[in-house]
């Protein structure tokens, strides 16, 4: 019963507004004087101090936006780092699942390699990038490639794995040959597979090139933030991390809509219900 109570769209956007403005709403009365007790924090301190007040959050946005409008050098720089890392990683991810799934002896030799770099914690590969590629865009970029991977790497592999051997064999049974097999049976299968990794991938393209950037760099929204820290400007810090927020947000939203472009010919699940 409850799944099928399903408001418009135009609605459910108007709810997820108010809850925002709700959530803006709190977090600037939690930081007012009074509102939690002194005694909770160090040294005396107010929760402005810990959390950032709003109203200065979004000035400080807009004085990087409008009034001074120097964020765009910076914002730029990350934009292109986390673009680029998103890019390659997920070609090369595509690519290379494709070929293991499809090429079981290549798979079972090197599954236990790929299995281990995957398990390495690829944070701690940052300072050897900067070493191998400098301090420029190349070790943002090559941080985010590792990050973005793996993770369209192993969709891609199971979405691929996952083809029913039933048509498999009615495709073969057709005269299908292997690239036309590639093309109408292991891609399809493995599209849903693909932009689901996509979507987690996005944010982890952002922390590729921003943790590049706290490591060291003099220019980028990480390297903002970085100097914001470093003088305890919390109000800085929140206004780059909704900054870097908004644009994950809108490059995600660029992917779903090259995910509905491509994935028409898929039912949703009310139109498989109906059949």
């Amino acid at each position: 019963m409850w799944e099928k109570i399903k408001p418009r769209a135009a609605t459910l956007r108007a709810w997820q507004l108010g809850l925002l403005v709700l959530l803006f709403l709190f977090w600037d009365a939690m930081t007012r004087p009074g509102f939690i007790p002194p005694f909770m924090f160090d040294n005396d301190r107010q929760a402005s101090f810990f959390f950032g007040q709003p109203l200065v959050i979004f000035a400080r946005i807009w004085q990087w936006f409008v009034t001074d409008a120097d964020i765009y050098r910076h914002l730029g720089v990350t934009l292109a780092e986390t673009a680029m890392a998103f890019a390659i990683g997920a070609g090369t991810g595509l690519a290379g699942g494709l070929w293991l799934a499809l090429s079981p002896m290549a798979s079972a030799l090197l599954e236990p390699y790929i299995k281990a770099f995957n398990s390495m914690p690829r944070i701690v590969l940052a300072p050897i990038f900067s070493v191998w590629f400098g301090l420029g865009m190349g070790s943002k970029v090559a941080l985010g490639v590792t990050l973005v991977f793996f993770i369209v790497f192993f969709n891609v592999y199971q979405g691929v794995k996952e083809v029913s051997p039933v048509v498999l064999a009615n495709a073969r049974m057709l005269g299908a040959s292997q690239r036309q097999l590639l093309r109408f049976v292991y891609l399809p299968s493995a599209t849903s597979w693909v932009f689901s990794s996509l979507h987690t991938s996005v944010g982890l393209a952002f922390v590729g090139a921003v943790v590049g950037e706290y490591l060291g760099s003099s220019q980028g929204v990480g390297y903002l933030i970085l100097q914001a820290e470093g003088t305890f400007d919390i109000n800085t810090v929140m206004a780059g991390i909704l900054v870097l927020t908004a644009f994950a947000l809108a490059l995600d939203g660029l992917v779903g809509r090259i995910e509905r472009r491509l994935m028409k010919w898929q039912p949703k699940a009310g139109e498989v219900e109906k059949l």
